[in-house]
């Protein structure tokens, strides 16, 4: 499919404000390459000593995904202010979306929030899914607001709708580009809203998120023995792990006795842990 170079926002009911960045008071907005990758920070857990392992695995993550088609754009500033996005076909999570485009983090934080920096990024990711002659532009996220996913309730209001639904409450969202394509879906390994019968918990995670790997493989295992509960972590370290998980959450999802709890890193900790899994 070639989409025309006459598209316009407008068609897939977006509008952006065209004055540049500078006439708007806002960062410029930069896109990271493998190389860039190595030498500059990529937002997240900037100032977290603690999960500095976790940072260089995210970051060695991104390198190999980059290679492969991902994109990471973010402000040029020390805020966690970006998105990222890959190809479909390559990404980690158990969904069917060929030929289109899939968000990864998108986060706007702190003093950023308001001022326009979510449709800028979002522009980035629209451009290049046109240049691409992607089909849309898929999202998966929870009914409502869910720690560590995309916000549902802003992107539904970008253009973006509901194609598919998992148990217990993640939504996968769509922009279209293409409305004669196929509506992007989960795998049927994810619809179900359980993991195995496993006693106890269940800790899927991957490095896709910098603090995944000390929150789960520290935090969480002291929280769990504390508890005398028995955890089995299982971490996802390739695509077609990442396509055959019974979560869409593949950064970190936790389920007790087979059930889904949560995609709350916090819910390692020990003042969080029994309020959360009570929920």
């Amino acid at each position: 499919m070639i989409i025309s170079p006459l598209f316009k926002y407008a068609d897939i009911g977006l509008s952006f404000y065209k004055a540049s960045l500078e006439e708007k008071n806002m960062e410029k907005i930069v896109r990271l390459t493998e190389e860039k990758v190595v030498q500059e920070h990529i937002c997240c857990a900037i100032a977290d000593k603690k999960c500095l392992e976790g940072y260089e695995m995210k970051r060695q993550w991104l390198c190999g995904e980059m290679a492969k088609g991902y994109s990471f754009y973010r402000i040029d500033a020390r805020a966690k202010v970006f998105v990222e996005f890959g190809l479909a076909e390559e990404c980690w999570m158990p969904i069917s979306a060929p030929n289109h485009l899939v968000l990864g983090c998108f986060w706007v934080s702190g003093q950023y929030k308001g001022r326009g920096y979510g449709k800028e990024l979002l522009k980035r990711v629209v451009d290049d899914a046109v240049k691409q002659g992607k089909d849309g532009i898929v999202a998966v996220v929870g009914a409502q607001k869910r720690p560590f996913m995309s916000d549902s309730k802003w992107l539904l209001k970008q253009g973006f709708e509901v194609c598919d639904t998992a148990n217990p409450d993640f939504n996968m969202l769509v922009l279209r580009l293409n409305r004669k394509s196929a509506l992007p879906q989960f795998m049927d390994c994810a619809r179900i809203g359980a993991a195995d019968g496993a006693v106890g918990l269940t800790a899927y995670y991957s490095n896709r998120c910098p603090f995944t790997e000390y929150y789960v493989r520290h935090v969480l295992v002291e929280t769990a023995t504390k508890r005398s509960i028995p955890l089995r972590i299982v971490k996802i370290e390739t695509k077609e792990q990442g396509q055959s998980a019974p979560t869409p959450a593949t950064i970190f999802s936790l389920y007790h006795n087979g059930r889904f709890v949560t995609t709350d890193l916090s819910i390692c900790l020990d003042s969080k842990f029994d309020k959360l899994l009570a929920k």
